[in-house]
């Protein structure tokens, strides 16, 4: 039943992932730069996490998105998030409960969402990044950070790092 699961999220990654290159319909392209072009100007904060305590454990990252530009900017969809490895970089699937949608950001406004991970075993397989990346909906460049948390458990495919990432939370409702 998780082997199911964890297919059914990696084939939904994969549909993001491909989604946020397309580029879409050329009745989207105006709107697209317009919403690029905001989503490129937020600022995006990672972390401080609840780092997993011992292999086996799970830890949770969240990722801050505050909009500091002078209007409203919408994002729609899901954010990206990948580990780099020794210049590999390895995405991370949505969690199987985060739902794409529309994401309308205040002048000033916050939302957030959720990397959590297994830590691997020190020494064991596993993945161990010096990077993690974040790509939100509509953005042209991801936003790099230093991963301090560990070694990443991968899933039984021994390529796949055990890791997810929610979708947007809406903060103050």
């Amino acid at each position: 039943m998780r082997a199911t699961s964890l297919t059914v999220a990696a084939l939904a990654a994969a549909l993001v992932l491909t989604a946020c290159d397309s580029g879409g319909s050329g009745d989207d392209t105006p709107d697209s730069k317009a919403d690029a072009v905001c989503v490129d100007k937020l600022a995006v904060e990672f972390g401080p996490g609840n780092a997993a305590p011992a292999a086996g454990d799970t830890g949770n990252v969240p990722v801050t998105v505050t909009n500091r530009g002078g209007g409203d900017c919408t994002l729609d969809g899901l954010p990206a998030f990948a580990f780099e490895a020794d210049g590999t970089s390895t995405a991370v699937a949505p969690d199987q409960a985060a739902a794409a949608g529309k994401t309308t950001l205040t002048k000033g406004a916050s939302t957030s969402f959720t990397l959590t991970y297994v830590l691997g075993e020190k020494g064991g397989k596993g993945l161990a990044p010096q990077k993690a990346k974040v790509t939100l909906p509509g953005a042209g460049k991801a936003h790099s950070f230093k991963w301090s948390y560990g070694v990443v458990a991968l899933k039984t495919d021994g390529k796949t790092p055990d890791a997810s990432v929610s979708g947007f939370q809406r903060a103050g409702d």
